[in-house]
């Protein structure tokens, strides 16, 4: 099985790394990939682990980035980002509402999107559906088609209350045939990855390190777990990026409906 999953990873989109120009600095950053994530990294690790609590700002969109995704599909990238990042950084840190004051100021931006090819997709859906009726004793894991797969670049930092960068990263993946469902919406690869995207940076932050240079597995905390099946999080400031769509986003997941269909994207909170 290793070596199928293994050969597999050619069969992904090109991986972007596209600096953008909000981040406050540059400087400093050093390549830090993963195996199928490229991204540069500066933290300080020492002043990342003595905060205690964080607040996250809204993830923006480069003014640059053609209009081929919709405003709800932006809105839900972007939830989606902020939603995995409030969930990571729980591990360690206090979430704290944006208008409380905080050791550690999250921004984030999405720098590149390439769009999942919707038609693409939907054959890959269908196939690996039609599949499942297959009576060969066994489940067969059915790759989806390597045509039209979406990617993502993104870059975040992290101020401390006087506005001097305490961390930063540039980050980029493309969706991969085998690990990243395929879903019949433009929106489907770039949601994916900023849940990912989220969950790197997020835990940079918990460790003061690369999230690639750990040897070995990382489990979830149960905190996460509960998150990602759709209980209340950790902390409140997270209720105001939704719940994560649990089972529903599951089976929508493998029955190819877009993530519009199952997630209900942000619930503002009044803290």
């Amino acid at each position: 099985m290793m070596l199928v999953m293994v050969g597999m990873l050619p069969a992904c989109a090109s991986t972007p790394l596209v600096q953008g120009l909000e981040l406050s600095s540059y400087e400093g950053m050093k390549p830090s990939d993963g195996l199928i994530t490229k991204s540069r990294i500066n933290v300080r690790k020492e002043q990342v682990l003595a905060a205690s609590t964080v607040k996250l700002l809204p993830t923006a969109f480069a003014p640059l980035l053609g209009p081929k995704l919709s405003s709800e599909q932006r809105a839900l990238i972007a939830n989606a980002v902020n939603r995995a990042l409030c969930i990571s950084v729980s591990d360690r840190l206090r979430v704290v509402a944006p208008d409380q004051p905080a050791d550690l100021i999250v921004k984030a931006n999405v720098t590149h999107v390439t769009e999942t090819d919707e038609v693409a997709a939907g054959v890959s859906a269908a196939v690996s559906l039609g599949m499942n009726f297959v009576d060969v004793g066994a489940p067969i894991p059915t790759p989806r088609i390597p045509i039209g797969l979406g990617n993502l670049s993104m870059e975040a930092e992290a101020l401390d209350p006087r506005g001097r960068q305490q961390a930063s990263m540039i980050w980029g993946r493309g969706a991969n045939a085998l690990f990243n469902s395929p879903r019949a919406s433009k929106s489907s690869d770039a949601y994916d990855l900023a849940a990912e995207f989220g969950g790197d940076f997020g835990q940079m932050l918990v460790k003061g390190e690369s999230p690639f240079d750990s040897v070995g597995i990382d489990l979830p905390s149960w905190q996460k777990i509960n998150s990602a099946i759709g209980l209340p999080p950790k902390y409140a400031a997270c209720e105001q990026y939704g719940r994560a769509p649990g089972i529903r986003g599951l089976i929508g997941s493998q029955l190819g409906l877009p993530p519009e269909w199952t997630d209900d994207g942000a619930k503002p909170h009044r803290y």
